[in-house]
């Protein structure tokens, strides 16, 4: 973007070689890395046993969540929250955004509060179990919406744009992995355990695997119809990055997240390396935008910086330091810690970290809409000829 008046100047073709390399790497970082990452658990189990490579993955994927999955949450907290104030009440957004942002702002927040305190303060596993089971719900919706995202908005930046009804055929396939990720397998009512609290799931009617399943296929066989209309018309295919990235983060993470043992502790690392490129590519762009007349502002490197810097500790306070620090104190070494003994000895860890998770997933879905100014960023190519888009 620039101010009224201004002039974008023509940028530069890259070289073919860097251009590759360049698609290449935005392939790996939007999703691509999962096709690599699989023969490597193979490999893995092959080599040491189930076990051992379990406990290894699980321990490095536990230490790199303050490096990668921690700052993800932590930084939609930066991006929505900025100038809160002129975006709720001011003339930022459109009226229909800006009631979308009070709600995710505030109203979600608030409601997820009150009961997360009512579960704690009750000691009551069954309500801060009904909370992990909406947090489980949701995180589909999240992950097919952020699937589509890449592929419509790495398309357009190669100038490709889908039509309305590609688009709604696109969300319908999205809509129907959520709900045959979300229904399968089968569930009766079980008792599970998350982050130390035991709870007794939400039976699934017996009929709900199958139909999600036929919606699924249907949907999925809607998908390769317009993608074939497309080539019949135009002879164009979407771009394979952004639609492999689609495709992966909808089968691979979302339906078929449990088809490899070992990818189950990986998929939300490399999910959160997906979000952090267009956060990447968001504010890199903004950046850069501002760092010429008429603002002149600070350095790109340095603007990306501090808002790493920052999002990387914001996430170790709200993930690993204020809930150690609140078990630590109202619970381990507490009387009132026989009162919430079901609710595991990290209840208040339990508590921040499915509160982050759902609110995490409103923000988003006021974030990325195209009725989001900002989010034209997404969409500028870097004037120094970059071939990333």
């Amino acid at each position: 973007m620039t101010s009224a008046g201004a002039t974008l100047p023509v940028p530069v073709a890259a070289p073919r070689g860097a251009a590759l390399r360049a698609h290449l790497i935005e392939f790996l970082l939007v999703g691509g890395a999962t096709l690599v990452l699989f023969p490597l658990a193979w490999l893995a189990r092959r080599a040491v046993g189930l076990d051992a490579a379990e406990l290894a993955i699980g321990f490095l994927t536990f230490h790199a969540a303050s490096l990668i999955n921690d700052p993800h949450f932590a930084v939609t907290y930066l991006l929505f929250y900025k100038d809160a104030r002129r975006r709720a009440f001011g003339g930022a957004f459109a009226p229909a955004q800006r009631a979308r942002y009070i709600v995710a702002g505030l109203l979600v927040p608030l409601a997820l509060l009150a009961w997360a305190i009512g579960a704690l303060s009750t000691g009551s596993a069954r309500a801060m179990g009904f909370m992990i089971q909406l947090m489980f719900l949701l995180v589909g919706w999240h992950y097919v919406k952020q699937g589509f995202g890449v592929l419509t908005v790495l398309s357009a930046r190669r100038g490709f744009r889908f039509d309305p009804l590609e688009r709604k055929v696109i969300l319908v396939h999205c809509f129907a992995a959520w709900a045959y990720a979300w229904a399968s397998p089968a569930d009766p009512g079980r008792e599970v355990e998350e982050k130390g609290v035991v709870y007794t799931s939400l039976a699934h009617p017996p009929a709900l695997e199958p139909v999600t399943g036929l919606a699924f296929g249907l949907s999925a066989l809607a998908l390769l119809w317009v993608i074939a209309r497309r080539w019949r018309t135009e002879r164009r295919l979407p771009p394979l990055a952004p639609l492999a990235g689609f495709l992966i983060t909808v089968w691979l993470w979302t339906v078929y997240s449990s088809l490899d043992r070992l990818m189950v502790y990986v998929i939300p690392a490399l999910h959160s390396v997906q979000y952090l490129y267009f956060v990447w590519l968001l504010k890199g762009n903004e950046a850069r935008a501002a760092e010429g007349p008429p603002l002149f502002g600070r350095p790109t490197g340095l603007r990306l910086g501090i808002l790493a810097a920052t999002a990387i500790g914001l996430g170790w306070v709200v993930f690993r330091g204020a809930p150690a620090l609140l078990d630590s104190a109202l619970v381990l070494s507490s009387s009132d810690g026989e009162a919430m003994s079901d609710l595991g000895p990290t209840p208040y860890f339990a508590a921040v970290f499915v509160f982050v998770n759902i609110h995490h997933y409103f923000m988003d879905n006021v974030i990325w809409r195209r009725e989001n100014p900002e989010t034209a960023y997404l969409l500028r190519q870097d004037d120094r000829g970059s071939a990333a888009g």
